[in-house]
């Protein structure tokens, strides 16, 4: 899968997912460091990536419909830190492997992801 990797997320999270065969770029690598959602979404629509982040307001679908978009992940771990991310990142390749995200909103934790699908 191809993903787009918020600002808010460490470089490591990028190597993980690159390390499981995906093609991720993070958005401070591609120098998009501060531009506003708009502009990001319409990178991710452009460059067809979900698109990974810390932020919960990417997971309002009045704001940030699922169907128009190639995906989002909003990561909710109980500690951001690099380790706990890193980790919550290997944890969800099982579930990379079989789902799509383009189209869905996925909230994922440490105990449960749950999944918005196209409406």
């Amino acid at each position: 899968m191809r993903f787009k990797l918020d600002e808010n997320l460490p470089r490591a999270a990028t190597r993980i997912l690159s390390e499981h065969g995906h093609d991720a770029l993070g958005v401070l690598d591609q120098k998009m460091g501060g531009w506003s959602d708009p502009q990001l979404l319409e990178a991710v629509k452009l460059e067809n990536r979900a698109f990974i982040t810390l932020d919960l307001h990417f997971s309002d679908i009045r704001t940030y419909p699922p169907k128009t978009l190639p995906g989002i992940i909003v990561l909710r771990p109980a500690k951001q830190d690099v380790r706990t991310l890193v980790s919550l990142l290997r944890n969800l390749q099982p579930l990379l492997e079989r789902e799509q995200v383009a189209g869905q909103l996925w909230i994922v934790d440490e105990q449960r992801v749950r999944i918005r699908g196209m409406e």
